[in-house]
């Protein structure tokens, strides 16, 4: 049986979010995997994509709960498919970071992101991969986070392929072991 990583894009659901900064994680997924084809699954509160990556199954996955209620989803994911939490990759959004930058990060605290404490609350263990898009902060330090995630990001700032490669190329090779 091949090794199962689970790869979340985080995300809102809804045509109202698609391209918000927010769902820079689900994004993510799209430009890494653009002919994936997802299948909605209420009892996960996901939809579902499968792809093989050499000897590796990917279980590519957007919860279709809010930001706030990503653990519910992921939670319900590791627990069928029976992933623990190191193959767990989170691809998200990251405030502290400029526009296209990509940092792997493992392990640690939520930093404030409500989708990873979600998750970090539900699995009782933080000790997973985090792929964070960088999304940059509101140029205006008085305007609002969450309004500024979700805001529509421009095109030409979103997350791109050659971006993420490097860094999920970086990890690949040990999650597959």
């Amino acid at each position: 049986m091949k090794p199962t990583i689970a790869c979340v894009g985080l995300m809102n659901p809804g045509d109202r979010y698609r391209f918000t900064r927010h769902n820079a994680g689900a994004m993510a997924l799209d430009a890494l995997w653009p002919s994936a084809s997802y299948t909605a699954i209420k009892s996960l509160a996901a939809e579902i994509a499968e792809t093989d990556e050499g000897d590796t199954r990917l279980l590519l996955v957007k919860p279709q709960t809010f930001m706030n209620l990503s653990g519910q989803a992921v939670g319900a994911v590791l627990k069928k498919f029976n992933i623990a939490p190191a193959k767990l990759v989170v691809f998200h959004d990251e405030v502290e970071l400029d526009n296209g930058v990509v940092r792997h990060k493992f392990g640690g605290g939520h930093k404030g992101h409500n989708g990873l404490r979600s998750i970090i609350g539900v699995i009782g263990s933080a000790d997973f991969h985090r792929i964070r898009v960088g999304v940059s902060r509101p140029a205006n330090r008085d305007d609002g986070i969450a309004d500024y995630l979700l805001s529509v990001q421009p095109a030409a700032q979103r997350i791109t392929a050659d971006k993420l490669l490097p860094v999920w190329q970086e990890i690949i090779g040990g999650l597959a072991k």
